[in-house]
């Protein structure tokens, strides 16, 4: 697939365009001086761009085709360095809505173990209870089919 050179010149405008748009002042604007005190704000800007092309057999004799492509272009605000009094520090951008998501998660997390360990020891009980209750009948079942201790006392007496 060959492309005009306009074309080529035309694409390539729109990429430097791009590129140069995907600056640190894009996502916070330009650092700011106010007396002895400077902001310089710090993101992280990421892209990629792909494209593609096709040929191949096409049935019932139908001419082959296909081209393609896309660009994405990302910027996320990290924070800013507040530069006062000879002294740097760092602020950074708090995202809400993943800390959000984490609470949710890790309480989420919190239910299910809770409810996991509840219903385990409710099993164990119940295995507990079961286990109770059939060595109770099968001491039952002994004590019939035996005489009794007196009788037993009585038996080696008479020896």
């Amino acid at each position: 697939m060959t492309v005009a050179p306009t074309q080529d010149a035309r694409l390539l405008d729109m990429l430097r365009e791009v590129v140069d748009n995907a600056t640190v002042g894009k996502v916070f604007g330009a650092p700011i001086t106010q007396g002895q005190t400077i902001v310089l704000p710090v993101a992280k800007v990421g892209g990629g761009a792909g494209g593609g092309s096709g040929t191949g057999p096409a049935p019932d004799g139908q001419p082959n085709g296909g081209t393609g492509g896309g660009l994405g272009m990302s910027a996320k605000p990290l924070g800013v360095f507040v530069l006062s009094a000879g002294k740097v520090s760092w602020h950074p951008a708090i995202d809400v809505n993943r800390v959000v998501l984490g609470g949710q998660v890790v309480a989420v997390t919190a239910l299910i173990l809770a409810r996991t360990l509840v219903k385990a020891r409710a099993d164990t009980a119940r295995h507990r209870g079961a286990m109770r209750r059939l060595y109770e009948s099968s001491s039952r079942l002994r004590r019939i089919g035996r005489p009794s201790r007196s009788s037993r006392m009585r038996a080696k007496l008479v020896r």
